[in-house]
C-alpha cells in the first residue's frame, strides 16, 4: 500500500485521498496483530470487526484513486480486489465465532 501510495503523483487532489488511503490501508494489518493478541475472545472479535471495516474503508479510498491516477488503473483495481478478499476473510471470521457463541449458549440453556 505504502509503495502504491508513494507512486500516485500528488496534485490538491490525490494528496489528501492518498493520506486517507495510507491511514485505512495500513491499519487493517495493525488492528490484526491487536486482534492476534487479544486478550478474550470478545477482544479479538472486535478487533476482526475492525479489520474489516479499514478493509472497506480502503476499498473506498481506492475508488476514489482510481478516478484521478488514471495510469495506476490496473494496480488500483488489484489492491481493491485484495481488501475485497480480506473483507470476505474478516467477515467469515466475525460471522464464525457468532455462530459458535450462538452453539455454545444453546448448549448451556440445554444443560440448565
Amino acid at each position: 500500500m505504502i509503495r502504491f501510495c508513494k507512486n500516485v503523483k500528488q496534485d490538491t487532489i490525490t494528496k489528501p485521498l492518498i493520506s486517507q488511503l495510507v491511514r485505512s490501508g495500513t491499519s487493517i494489518g495493525a488492528n490484526y496483530m491487536e486482534a492476534n493478541a487479544a486478550s478474550s475472545r470478545k477482544d479479538f472479535k472486535n478487533k476482526i470487526h475492525i479489520c474489516k471495516k479499514g478493509a472497506q474503508e480502503t476499498k473506498h479510498w481506492l475508488r476514489m484513486i482510481s478516478l484521478c491516477a488514471l495510469e495506476q488503473k490496473d494496480e488500483t483495481r488489484e489492491l481493491w480486489k485484495e481488501c475485497q478478499e480480506l473483507t470476505l476473510i474478516f467477515g467469515k471470521i466475525v460471522s464464525s465465532l457468532k455462530n459458535s457463541a450462538l452453539i455454545q449458549n444453546s448448549k448451556l440453556e440445554i444443560q440448565n
